[in-house]
């Protein structure tokens, strides 16, 4: 049997793989795989928890998009108080982002319905690059205000664009949808959650 070097007779020690080493390895996969587990949530991204659900829209103005009008009269950018006495239908967009052109048409049905208003927040989006985004796609917004710093977008919760939120006569935001709506989302979540809240009077 040979000995160590050293003439000590004894074996050498048997070393422990470093745990330490893959514990960011581990950290990073156990938060990856809740993020995902949010997302896939019911297959419905509209169910991911939001503080804010029940709670008063933040305090917020924005200015309107730059040389954006509707029949030669400028659209108006919008504040909170915006927000006080009727429905109002939240959408954050951009013009770079390609889901925000998928659920575009949806909008633009949603615009044909009464009893409420469709907001548009325009996010770190270029002014130009927007109007040429709802020329192109159609302008449903009642209003547009723009959120050049994300700010805005932070203060009421935003994961990514597009997203949608109804807030009631009060204020409140009552609902919230993650990611662009599709025609059975529409249908089956987004409108009738509308309807029950207009209804309330």
């Amino acid at each position: 049997m040979s000995t160590l070097e050293n003439g000590t007779g004894s074996e050498p020690k048997k070393r422990g793989f470093p745990v330490l080493v893959l514990l960011p390895l581990i950290v990073f996969a156990a938060l990856a795989g809740l993020f995902l587990f949010q997302l896939t949530l019911g297959d419905d991204p509209s169910k991911i928890p939001s503080a804010l659900i029940n709670k008063p829209a933040p305090e917020f103005s924005l200015e309107p998009l730059e040389g954006l009008s509707e029949n030669g009269v400028p659209m108006p950018g919008f504040s909170r108080e915006d927000l006080i006495g009727q429905v109002s239908v939240v959408n954050i967009f951009a013009s770079w982002c390609g889901p925000c052109r998928q659920e575009h048409p949806l909008l633009e049905e949603l615009a044909k319905l009464d009893g409420f208003q469709l907001l548009g927040i325009n996010y770190k989006d270029k002014a130009a690059n927007a109007r040429r985004f709802l020329g192109s796609l159609g302008n449903p917004y009642d209003r547009i205000g723009v959120d050049d710093s994300g700010r805005t977008a932070i203060n009421w919760g935003v994961y990514g664009v597009p997203e949608t939120f109804i807030v009631d006569k009060t204020g409140t935001i009552r609902y919230k949808f993650i990611g662009p709506l599709d025609p059975q989302s529409y249908e089956t979540g987004f409108l009738p959650e509308l309807r029950k809240i207009m209804a309330e009077g």
